[in-house]
């Protein structure tokens, strides 16, 4: 062993005699001894005294905030927070934000909660929250702040997108839905479902929601309009109740571990009908995960807007306190290999959104309830009746195309989709 240690020994000093360059255990070390010092100087000379542990937590924000928006820490109670979130029962006021070109911005609002109520929208920027400016504010610092016990209130200064003028709005805190998943006939062979959010029930109300009317469906309308994502296996699994087989996504990072593959199996709760998806700038993460699937796969048409484009994988990695980090590990991609990191997916068939006023869905509503000859008392009735038959609208299904120019046209899309199957071109 004594030869050994002075063998190693002549060659070190051999090695830093050809070369002045540090070794690499010096490269490796050298940041920290930087950090000790600094530490050092803070605790020593600040103007008052400060904690070590409050001193490293803070270096360690620091550190995951540099590398994206979406890598972060969690405290006991941010960690604890982000559990019962997932499981679809928390008070907030609901909504996803992140932190985009330095801004505290919201990703999307869930449906029927207070943001959503307020009229907060995708693509906002919230300036201060309670007067506090939200420039210097970590996104768990903002969420924080912005959640509270039910009840209390919190004032928000937000800029809408497209407009120069803030507006404060005033938000009650309250329970935020448990239920991710809800739906709507329209007419007899038609469903429309909308998922608000991917948390553990997801997969479990899609196929509850579709099995009350699985014999009698002729089409399925799947809206992930301001979803703002969730778990990754709810989205998997619920791509998978579209698909029989073939690859949903897969995800690629430095480590083995991050590596992974999803494929569809073929299963009883399978559908097979006629889908269109819709999708917004608020369809993110997970929401992205099934439309990107479902469009690779050429098992649905996609009609709306451009999704909002987060492309990565977080890990949440518990430490020894009972807090954790999250950090990015992975990129995932859709069958065809796409990332649509900064990207988005884009639809099929883009529509913009157009806001129709009062005046226009009453017309609207008037067109879609238009007396036929069938409505006139005493017509004559026609025994041929299949091959004219219509989708006939309840009152709330009738509004609620009335509102939505592009829930109207997936609306007529996937009720034609079985004829342009069938069509031939030569």
């Amino acid at each position: 062993m004594k030869i050994n240690k002075w063998i190693l020994t002549i060659f070190l000093l051999c090695s830093l005699a050809i070369s002045p360059s540090k070794s690499t255990a010096d490269k490796m070390y050298e940041p920290l001894k930087e950090f000790s010092q600094v530490l050092s100087i803070i605790e020593k000379n600040y103007v008052r005294k400060i904690d070590r542990k409050e001193l490293i937590k803070g270096a360690i924000e620091g550190m995951l905030r540099n590398l994206d928006p979406h890598s972060l820490y969690l405290d006991k109670d941010a960690f604890k927070e982000m559990q019962i979130e997932t499981s679809g029962e928390f008070t907030g006021i609901g909504i996803e934000i992140t932190i985009m070109n330095g801004r505290l911005t919201v990703v999307s609002p869930i449906e029927d909660t207070p943001a959503y109520k307020a009229g907060l929208k995708a693509g906002d920027i919230i300036i201060r929250i309670n007067d506090e400016p939200t420039d210097d504010l970590t996104l768990i610092e903002a969420v924080k702040k912005i959640r509270g016990p039910k009840g209390t209130k919190v004032r928000l200064t937000i800029l809408h997108k497209g407009s120069h003028v803030p507006e404060e709005v005033t938000i009650v805190r309250d329970r935020i839905p448990v239920h991710s998943v809800k739906s709507q006939m329209l007419g007899k062979n038609y469903l429309y479902i909308r998922i608000t959010n991917f948390n553990q029930n997801t997969t479990k109300e899609l196929i509850n929601a579709i099995s009350k009317h699985k014999s009698s469906l002729k089409g399925i309308i799947l809206d992930l309009r301001n979803n703002p994502g969730g778990l990754l296996d709810q989205a998997v699994s619920v791509a998978d109740v579209f698909l029989q087989k073939g690859l949903i996504v897969y995800t690629k990072g430095r480590v083995p571990e991050s590596k992974m593959s999803f494929s569809a199996q073929k299963q009883k709760t399978d559908v097979s009908c006629p889908l269109v998806v819709l999708i917004n700038a608020g369809s993110a993460s997970a929401s992205e995960i099934v439309a990107g699937a479902l469009q690779d796969q050429h098992r649905a048409l996609l009609v709306g807007e451009r999704s909002f484009g987060k492309g990565s994988v977080q890990t949440i990695i518990p430490l020894y306190d009972g807090s954790a980090i999250k950090l990015t590990t992975a990129k995932y991609y859709t069958p065809s290999g796409r990332s649509i990191q900064a990207e988005g997916i884009i639809p099929d068939i883009e529509v913009p959104f157009i806001v129709a006023k009062k005046d226009e869905q009453e017309k609207l509503m008037e067109k879609i309830m238009k007396v036929r000859e069938k409505d006139l008392e005493k017509h004559l009735k026609n025994k041929n009746k299949e091959g004219n038959k219509k989708c006939r609208l309840n009152k709330k299904a009738k509004e609620m195309l009335a509102k939505d120019n592009q829930l109207r046209i997936a609306f007529e899309l996937v009720k034609i989709m079985p004829r342009l199957k069938s069509l031939t071109f030569n």
